[in-house]
């Protein structure tokens, strides 16, 4: 059975997609290997309570657009 042909988003090289390929289906298994991850440490956890706190303030800006209109 012939696996179909596709074509790389990313490098324009044909190449064949396979059920078990890893990575994205319109990618070659090159251009869809994942890409080396930084340090996990001090800074994820930086960007983590950024994200908390961005959040929280996104909250109370809806909740005072709701409410605020009494």
């Amino acid at each position: 059975m012939a696996f179909p042909i596709k074509v790389c988003v990313v490098c324009d090289e044909e190449f064949e997609l396979k059920p078990d390929k890893p990575g994205f289906a319109n990618r070659c298994p090159q251009c869809s290997e994942p890409e080396a991850e930084g340090p996990v440490g001090k800074a994820s956890g930086d960007v983590l309570k950024t994200s908390r706190e961005a959040n929280a303030a996104r909250r109370a800006a809806i909740k005072d657009m709701l409410y605020s209109g009494k």
